[in-house]
């Protein structure tokens, strides 16, 4: 058995602008809620190999590993890996870029299979996915269509957490 999920958000911007700020990887701790930091380890031309800490979870736990991922700019894709797999025995992500009516649809597709430790199973995991998922999906949606940029970090993130 493996777990999988698919999520996608219509985000109202230039193609362009979009791709590159979901391709910054040092400014994740801006775009999503659950990073603390993001470190680039190297990059290439159409790759970045970085650890990403999260914040503490419900039990205190602070997770941290290394990914890469490799970018297709010619076709706005992204097909990503955990290098360090921790809980996981894989974890694949791809992320699609179309340009639609009103905007750009960014698409999410993971693939994955937890360790038999692990702390929770496929179906729980994806559940967790599809659920944070959607949250950060909507935050970098709002940072991006405010216009904002990573540094209008403090000013960005106190409306988002104000909901102002």
């Amino acid at each position: 058995m493996s777990g999988h999920t698919e999520n996608s958000v219509v985000i109202a911007a230039a193609l362009d602008r979009v791709w590159a700020i979901t391709n910054d990887v040092s400014a994740w701790p801006w775009l999503f809620t659950e990073y603390a930091a993001a470190e680039i380890l190297d990059r290439g031309d159409n790759s970045v190999r970085f650890r990403l800490t999260t914040h503490p979870d419900e039990q205190d736990r602070i997770w941290s590993w290394v990914s890469e991922r490799r970018l297709d700019p010619a076709n706005y894709t992204v097909d990503a890996e955990r290098v360090e797999t921790g809980p996981f025995e894989y974890m694949h992500i791809r992320w699609e870029y179309t340009q639609v009516d009103g905007g750009v649809e960014m698409r999410w597709r993971q693939d994955f299979h937890m360790k038999p430790a692990a702390p929770v199973d496929d179906a729980a995991m994806a559940d967790r996915i599809n659920r944070n998922t959607p949250i950060q999906m909507a935050r970098i949606k709002k940072i991006i269509e405010s216009g904002a940029r990573p540094e209008d970090y403090d000013r960005v993130t106190a409306s988002l957490d104000t909901g102002a």
